[in-house]
């Protein structure tokens, strides 16, 4: 698989998308049924060497039909780029590319928190509950995406988009 434009690939209009809480240790997964009416959290993947992530994804996006990627962009409070962006954004090129599925991205300030709230709330052990953070925060980023995505005016965040920005994905 080589690299795409992800003007290339188009943005689909329906079919299953899949949400990233992307982390360097953990990435939190989620997924939403085919029609978008409903997203779940589906697991929480431990980092590995780059040719066995490689090999997860792909098999992740065909097994469950992944149609686009939404990946959390943690930027800070006032609209700048975090270091974590940049690196999300990174990974998000090369899930696009390892895939061959598009991206978009949407601003998750807060789903971590959010998430921690959540699942303070279920009787867990402290261990249940940081096992289960990740893919929560991920279920949380592409429920918010699906949400925005209905309303009208809505314009997502892309690769192209915040590739040429500076600072801020909100100017």
């Amino acid at each position: 698989m080589g690299e795409f434009d992800e003007e290339e690939l188009g943005w689909p209009a329906t079919g299953r998308l899949a949400g990233i809480d992307y982390g360097t240790v953990r990435i939190g997964i989620s997924i939403c049924d085919p029609s978008r009416t409903w997203t779940s959290p589906l697991e929480t993947f431990q980092r590995r060497p780059e040719p066995l992530e490689a090999k997860y994804f792909r098999k992740l996006t065909q097994d469950n039909q992944i149609l686009g990627w939404v990946v959390g962009l943690p930027i800070h409070c006032d609209g700048r780029d975090s270091a974590k962006a940049k690196e999300s954004r990174a990974f998000a090129r090369w899930l696009m590319e390892t895939t061959e599925r598009p991206v978009r991205f949407i601003d998750e300030r807060y789903t971590t928190a959010l998430a921690t709230r959540l699942l303070r709330e279920v009787e867990l052990t402290h261990k249940q509950r940081k096992k289960q953070l990740d893919k929560i925060a991920a279920h949380i980023i592409l429920d918010a995406y699906l949400e925005s995505s209905r309303h009208p005016g809505f314009r997502p965040v892309t690769l192209e988009s915040t590739d040429d920005e500076h600072e801020s994905i909100d100017g």
